[in-house]
């Protein structure tokens, strides 16, 4: 679009681009084959993720889910739909895996290895596909809402575009970015520190104690749901000074640890043994992504841009990311 425009520019909903580049890494993470070669599965997935976003604005009823309610009707059949499509794939799988076939190196393939080797057989399915259902989600969700929001900031604040493009230039020069250089993006780790922190892909987490428990001057019952703001934690001003609202990445110039003071302010990705397992992972793939963006193109907010985060699962801009963007 970029390319074919007469001055070298168009307006782009980054957000829908960027999910579909997302969906399409993490198929291939998981399966080790493109987006349409199980596209069938993936507009499943992300029917069910859409009807888990609508459930989140009705208020939780006991027992809710049971009601024969459209919505719930249609889970019901998408779900049998996934399960027999899961099915098959993963007994094709195991077949080739216990024939002595070559696999291709992928998620789905390490987590079926594990279930054959410890059962002796697929004793679980829905285990099985849950946890698939349950890495496409975060595969590509969060990352999503984390490029968007980091394109929108940088839109807003081309200053800090302009230094992370030109740290990309120094790392990669002409050739295209890769792993090994990843790590030295240390300009463009701040941005995405300060993004998660303003946006967090999650707003909140919840544990369930299990047994009473002693916290600091706090007696916390057996079986209470404790829920953890993330997304106020990350805007305290107590913890942040008063420009907590402000984005400014420089916060994060001497890491994490610094820039809390030692404290658990900052957990967009959860925090001890139960922290994302697929944090470094979702990291890496955006550093990637905003390097080649930043190679290629300068961006700003179009003047449709609406700013109007909301939360469906994740924060989202609720009426998309329409940017400019210009051929560099």
């Amino acid at each position: 679009m970029v390319s074919s425009s007469k001055d070298g520019s168009c307006v782009v909903d980054v957000m829908s681009h960027i999910e579909i580049l997302t969906t399409k890494v993490v198929s291939r993470t998981l399966f080790a084959t493109d987006y349409a070669q199980d596209k069938r599965i993936y507009e499943i997935l992300k029917e069910l993720t859409a009807i888990a976003r609508q459930t989140t604005r009705i208020v939780d009823l006991p027992g809710a889910k049971y009601l024969p309610t459209m919505t719930n009707r249609r889970s019901e059949q998408i779900k049998n739909e996934l399960r027999k499509s899961f099915s098959i794939l993963i007994n094709e799988r195991a077949k080739a895996i216990k024939a002595g076939k070559t696999m291709d190196d992928n998620f789905f393939h390490v987590l079926l290895e594990s279930e054959l080797a410890e059962a002796h057989g697929i004793k679980n399915m829905d285990d099985l596909i849950g946890n698939v259902q349950l890495f496409y989600f975060a595969g590509h969700e969060t990352t999503t809402a984390m490029l968007v929001w980091t394109m929108i900031l940088l839109s807003i604040h081309q200053n800090w575009q302009e230094r992370a493009r030109q740290e990309v230039f120094q790392v990669f020069g002409d050739r295209k970015p890769d792993y090994e250089g990843l790590s030295q993006l240390k300009i463009i780790t701040m941005i995405f520190n300060e993004v998660l922190r303003l946006y967090p892909p999650i707003v909140e987490l919840s544990r369930l104690v299990e047994e009473e428990t002693k916290l600091g001057q706090y007696t916390i019952p057996a079986d209470t749901l404790l829920m953890l703001p993330i997304i106020i934690l990350h805007r305290d001003r107590e913890l942040w000074g008063e420009d907590a609202n402000e984005f400014k990445p420089e916060r994060f110039a001497e890491g994490v640890l610094k820039a809390t003071n030692g404290r658990l302010a900052f957990f967009p990705f959860g925090s001890g043994p139960r922290v994302c397992i697929g944090q470094n992972y979702s990291l890496l793939e955006a550093k990637l992504v905003l390097a080649n963006i930043l190679s290629n193109f300068s961006f700003e907010l179009a003047p449709t841009y609406t700013h109007a985060p909301y939360v469906i699962f994740t924060v989202q801009p609720q009426y998309g990311a329409p940017l400019i963007l210009r051929k560099i």
